[in-house]
């Protein structure tokens, strides 16, 4: 008798062995028919199989349909091994080489004779639905390594043949044959092509062989695949939206900045986009300012002794730009946290003084590899809001509850509601014993308990030094971006021999808090820009009014009317061009100014304004004075 025990506690017994699609059917034909797969197992050792697996002895099943996490996971590695074979239907000379899940896709790398066409990914995605049609079941077998070589080779893949060769000699391998296609791979896969509706081919790309230069160049067919036809018209929707709000088009639209060959992965800022910068940082330095940080600034560049000592050396090395002179050997910082505990060092600290905040708009460089390099996002040079809290061990709950709060705050008033909150824990390479991760770990924990947040723990995902915090924010298409982090160190300032007088006169090491809050400032103005399509709120844009006359009679007041503005200090443009005002007023609203102020000679005459806002929104004629007040309260209110 061989014992079933489903995730709601019941079990079922049967007197031979089953297979997951059995137990499936035992419970009810609507499951039967909805199941993907099955997850074998309880915890971490849970593994996830086809439904045709043959299930022995006792164990833990959950039935996998397309609900779940792992059921769309399996559609997108099935409909990758779908695109192959219809690849390889309509380009029979088309070896097939790897076809991994991605994020919300799949890809599959393919060796031709000729670049692939736009008609060509129509053609295979017609094919792709074709099969799918024809809801042929997919089949798994078992080969010995050597037989799979010999398999492959046959069929001239030679790609995969050299994939398999890779294997260990005495291992088996598992193949994954629909219709009169088969391809290597571990599995799992959903039972038939019925069970894959809804995908779409997304764009052909170069890609080489292993991802090595020196091997030859392949192409790589992306695409999508979701478990409902309305989660793929969201999703293109969504990418349709991303496009337009994309930070590299509107940077470049609005004036804002732009990149240059010349200096791959750093950024150049021009006058407005300086002015977004400016209100970002100094928004930030208040919030420093007002919330106990002490303002800091260390040099870019420090002796090698310094990131050994720290640890960076030997776990971050490669990412590090590096140079020499006088025969000592120095690195552009990554981060700035080891500067911060030379500042600390200098003169005795005592308890007294704890918990000592510094913060710092850090110029920090990283080596990050030139394809992984996307606009202001991700560049080699970047601006941190850097801040260290030393403290004592008992002072962490309070500082890092207090820091969530903050957070929230700034958070809220950039125009983001949505936070999501990740603790994550030790990884596999780290310093410290772990009875300091578990307190570590355990502080952060509690943290976000006591500020009432959920939360979800990755595991292994957290800094050498430390476990941290990741607060994520989810923009207005749904995106998530982490920006945030809070990390609990109790090893840093040892290594640095940094300590403070305690209270009982003896010597001891303080806890380390680092935390940022917008982390990369470049980053972070990308993602304002995406956030609100380019038309910030009044309160940051880098031109809040535009003034604009109907005829040369009014250039003297549009004058008086700008003056009265700067003495707000709005940031304020006239536009006294010899153009119509219809003209002027759409080439103002592409530039997304929250308000175009007109003047003609009624207003010139009662010393008021026709107020145009953003969205072609007419907000009639009104005093001047009334339009300040109306724009000083949107800004105070970051509205």
């Amino acid at each position: 008798m061989i014992t079933i025990t489903l995730p709601d506690g019941s079990r079922r017994d049967f007197s031979e062995p089953v297979t997951v699609a059995g137990v499936a059917a035992s419970i009810g034909t609507g499951l039967a028919k909805a199941a993907l797969g099955g997850r074998v197992g309880q915890g971490d050792a849970a593994r996830l199989v086809d439904t045709s697996h043959l299930i022995e002895t006792d164990a833990h099943l959950a039935i996998v349909t397309d609900k779940d996490a792992d059921g769309l996971e399996m559609i997108r590695h099935s409909t990758a091994h779908l695109l192959a074979y219809a690849v390889k239907q309509l380009f029979p000379d088309a070896q097939v080489t790897i076809g991994p899940v991605i994020e919300n896709g799949f890809y599959y790398d393919f060796a031709y004779k000729r670049p692939f066409t736009p008609d060509d990914l129509a053609a295979i995605e017609k094919r792709m639905g074709e099969l799918a049609k024809k809801d042929e079941p997919v089949h798994r077998r078992v080969l010995p390594r050597d037989a799979a070589v010999a398999h492959f080779k046959a069929q001239g893949e030679f790609y995969k043949a050299e994939i398999i060769e890779s294997i260990p000699a005495d291992q088996d391998v598992s193949l994954y044959r629909e219709g009169d296609f088969e391809d290597l791979c571990r599995g799992p896969h959903v039972p038939s092509t019925g069970k894959l509706r809804h995908f779409k081919l997304m764009k052909v790309a170069g890609a080489y062989w292993r991802g090595d230069q020196k091997n030859e160049q392949l192409q790589r067919i992306y695409g999508t695949a979701w478990a409902s036809k309305d989660d793929l018209a969201n999703y293109l929707r969504m990418l349709e939206e991303a496009e337009k709000r994309d930070h590299r088009k509107l940077g470049r639209e609005l004036d804002l900045f732009h990149m240059d060959e010349h200096a791959p992965g750093l950024v150049f800022w021009h006058p407005k986009g300086w002015q977004l910068w400016q209100g970002v940082e100094q928004y930030m330095r208040a919030v420093y300012r007002d919330n106990g940080y002490q303002e800091v600034k260390g040099p870019q560049l420090l002796d090698r002794t310094l990131w050994e000592k720290s640890g960076h050396w030997e776990k971050y090395r490669d990412a590090m730009f590096t140079t020499e002179s006088e025969k000592r050997d120095y690195a552009l910082k990554p981060m700035n946290c080891p500067g911060h505990i030379l500042i600390f060092k200098q003169g005795i600290k005592s308890y007294r003084d704890l918990p000592l905040r510094y913060g710092e708009f850090g110029q920090c460089h990283r080596n990050e590899p030139t394809g992984g390099l996307h606009g202001i996002m991700r560049v080699r040079g970047f601006t941190q809001d850097d801040g260290h809290i030393f403290c004592t061990e008992d002072m962490i709950l309070d500082e890092c509850v207090a820091y969530t709060a903050l957070l929230q705050k700034v958070y809220a008033d950039f125009g983001f509601s949505h936070i999501l909150y990740k603790v994550a824990t030790r990884p596999a390479q780290r310093i410290g014993s772990d009875a300091i991760w578990d307190k570590a770990e355990g502080a952060l924990i509690e943290s976000l308990k006591r500020s009432g947040c959920d939360y979800v723990i990755a595991p292994g995902d957290g800094a050498f030094y430390g476990p941290k915090i990741e607060y994520t924010l989810k923009d207005a298409i749904g995106r998530e971006w982490q920006c945030g982090t809070m990390q609990v160190d109790f090893s840093m300032a040892q290594r640095l021999d940094a300590d403070y007088v305690a209270e009982d006169s003896s010597r001891r090491h303080p806890v380390m808090l680092h935390r940022a809050i917008v982390g990369s400032l470049e980053r972070f103005i990308g993602i304002l820009i995406e956030q609100h399509a380019g038309a910030l709120p009044a309160w940051l844009a880098p031109v809040q009014v535009v003034v604009a006359n109907i005829t040369d009679a009014q250039h003297d007041y549009v004058a008086e009317v700008v003056k009265s503005l700067q003495k707000q200090g709005v940031r304020v443009q006239a536009d006294l061009r010899n153009e119509k005002i219809t003209y002027k007023i759409r080439e103002h609203s592409l530039q997304k100014v929250p308000y175009i102020l007109v003047a003609g000679d009624k207003e010139k005459a009662s010393g008021s304004v026709a107020v145009r806002a953003r969205g072609n929104l007419d907000l009639g004629v009104m005093p001047l004075g009334d339009f300040i007040a109306k724009l000083t309260d949107d800004i105070a209110r970051k509205a």
